[in-house]
């Protein structure tokens, strides 16, 4: 099945994005996925690929439950490519306590996480009966991690050897990251870990840390947040961090930013792309199956990038060179379309029901004609205040609308149903629309 621009389930679930890798010539992407229902259950890993990360095209299951440490789901994870061979790292898990109504899944998060290694040498065969090996299990002491709630391996070669970063939970009920080491891809030693105050979440998921020109960023989505007004959120935060490879201490700053302020975007995975450009995929949390059929889509790639201390998410290159064909309406646009245009304070669009518009130097967007779960609270979102001008690309979808302000500056992204082709303006500066050639 070939898909073009966002990447969504070829039929049924997907969520988190797993195992991105530019490998053999092709970009990789594995994703969690139940086959057999529109919603989460026994968690396979599917797998789709791409030559530019715009076309994509599902290629099947690669991974599902087959042993003991993993025979009820193979959670999310990672990959590296070294010696020619794709490692693939990944959380399995087996529930201690079954639903007797409903197996796919557990009862009070009884289950028991271990940290699991499979290769490939091509990328599309793995050994899924044979080529499994546990090689960080279950967390015994609660000093370390949480021996339930640590998962999600992001893997990534540095110049003292290869680490990996973890999600987990304190024995003080914050959330947390655990940093595991080795130089061979098998053996791994725990050697650090890292924390935040109190109203961080209780549970870190999918952490991700990488550096850039500009400084390393942490990325972790944090279950339980109790800052400003998202008391008891799940929501993925981000924020300036610096490796020491030595100590293997993490360093955080005291504060941080949304990677993205529609706050409907969850479970991020980085990697480098054939140019060896900071990518970003994340997935989007739809509340609903679309046609009853599929639920679950990720964003369109996006460069990170730090200036100045701030983190940018700047769409990538690939996307953004696409839109060149100028249109009248989106009546006329097949692939999705892109609209440019300024916003001064007060003015607003709206694109088929979606409402933008600036107020306070913030773009703020309201869904609510255009979202069927009216009980959702971010029906209205906004972004914090912009310092680079008011400059704004967005690009919708069906089921998506993507706002980069000031090529990354902040990005809002909401998830909609039933879209309207029409498009109302109060802009000055007036608006261009653009799609595929």
């Amino acid at each position: 099945m070939k898909q073009k621009l966002h990447l969504k389930a070829p039929e049924n679930w997907i969520n988190d994005p797993n195992g991105f890798v530019y490998y053999k010539g092709q970009y990789h992407m594995f994703y969690q996925h139940f086959p057999y229902e529109p919603r989460w259950g026994t968690m396979h890993w599917g797998h789709a690929i791409s030559d530019d990360m715009v076309s994509w095209e599902h290629v099947g299951i690669a991974l599902y439950p087959t042993k003991r440490f993993d025979q009820n789901g193979c959670f999310s994870g990672s990959a590296i490519c070294e010696n020619g061979k794709m490692y693939v790292y990944y959380t399995g898990i087996r529930y201690t306590e079954v639903d007797p109504e409903d197996i796919h899944v557990s009862v009070n998060e009884a289950y028991e996480p271990n940290q699991v290694l499979i290769t490939s040498e091509d990328g599309f065969h793995f050994d899924v009966k044979n080529g499994k090996q546990v090689v960080i299990p279950t967390i015994e002491d609660s000093a370390i991690g949480h021996r339930v709630n640590t998962r999600d391996p992001k893997v990534w070669k540095g110049k003292d050897g290869y680490y990996i970063i973890l999600g987990s939970s304190g024995a003080d009920g914050k959330g947390k990251a655990l940093i595991y080491q080795s130089e061979n891809l098998t053996d791994w030693t725990y050697r650090n870990s890292v924390s935040k105050k109190d109203g961080y979440g209780r549970i870190w998921e999918c952490p991700d840390y990488f550096e850039t020109k500009g400084g390393g960023v942490l990325i972790f989505s944090a279950m339980g947040l109790d800052i400003e007004d998202h008391t008891g959120e799940n929501q993925t935060l981000c924020m300036n961090a610096s490796f020491d490879e030595t100590s293997c201490e993490l360093t955080l700053a005291d504060t941080y930013q949304f990677i993205d302020y529609g706050m409907d975007l969850y479970a991020p995975q980085s990697n480098l792309d054939k140019d060896g450009k900071r990518t970003l995929f994340a997935w989007l949390r739809m509340p609903y199956a679309v046609d009853g059929k599929w639920n679950g889509m990720f964003c369109l790639p996006r460069l990170v990038e730090v200036k100045d201390e701030h983190i940018y998410f700047r769409l990538h290159p690939n996307v953004k060179n696409l839109f060149t064909k100028e249109i009248a309406s989106p009546l006329q646009a097949k692939e999705g379309y892109c609209i440019k245009t300024s916003l001064a304070e007060a003015e607003s669009l709206d694109v088929g029901g979606y409402r933008i518009w600036m107020e306070d130097g913030r773009v703020c967007a309201d869904r609510t004609a255009v979202f069927p779960n009216l009980q959702d609270k971010f029906l209205i979102c906004k972004t914090p205040k912009l310092q680079e001008g008011n400059n704004l690309e967005i690009y919708v979808d069906d089921n998506l609308i993507e706002i980069y302000a000031n090529d990354g500056e902040y990005v809002l992204s909401n998830c909609v149903y039933g879209l309207g082709k029409e498009i109302k303006s109060t802009a000055a500066a007036g608006i261009k629309l653009y799609t595929i050639e």
